[in-house]
């Protein structure tokens, strides 16, 4: 089996139809799932961007993550290896559609298909890689260079090509 097409497309395969994968909608800024709600489902995003965040002591909460079409989220408790509640605040940044699968049967798709596991590994890698960029740009540059570097990322991560430009 090959995984060079949509997520999407190899969840609905793992489903095998015994359980099939729910698509849900969200409106730019509601909620896909609190912190501490109980991590049941894993998601792709089909469409849109989601934003991950963390609410912190002092009341403030920190973007960690802008995902977009085509990643996977709500997957911490299968890295983890046990059961545990959401870690993060997950928010459509803009309207967005999802497909959802039982953990569970996530977790025993990736037991079975070595490549599928090989797969959530490249994207789980990417997605360190990304966090890592933004430590760095946040560790190491005034505000205003920040500011400049985070746009530059929103650009080439969520922008849309245009004949202008």
């Amino acid at each position: 089996m090959t995984y060079d097409r949509p997520l999407a497309a190899v969840f609905r395969q793992i489903s095998g139809g015994a359980f099939p994968p729910i698509v849900e909608s969200f409106e730019r800024g509601k909620t896909i799932f609190f912190p501490g709600d109980p991590a049941e489902r894993v998601y792709v995003l089909i469409k849109g961007a989601v934003r991950l965040s963390r609410l912190y002591e002092a009341g403030e909460e920190i973007t960690v993550a802008l995902l977009r079409e085509n990643s996977v989220f709500g997957v911490l408790s299968l890295i983890t290896g046990h059961r545990s509640d959401r870690f993060y605040h997950a928010v459509a940044f803009t309207p967005v559609e999802l497909l959802s699968l039982p953990i569970e049967q996530v977790e025993k798709a990736l037991k079975e298909d070595p490549e599928l596991s090989i797969v959530m590994l490249r994207g789980l890698s990417s997605r360190i890689l990304q966090t890592e960029m933004m430590i760095e740009t946040l560790a190491h540059r005034d505000m205003g260079s920040r500011l400049v570097s985070f746009l530059l990322i929103l650009c080439r991560d969520f922008g849309i090509p245009g004949t202008e430009g």
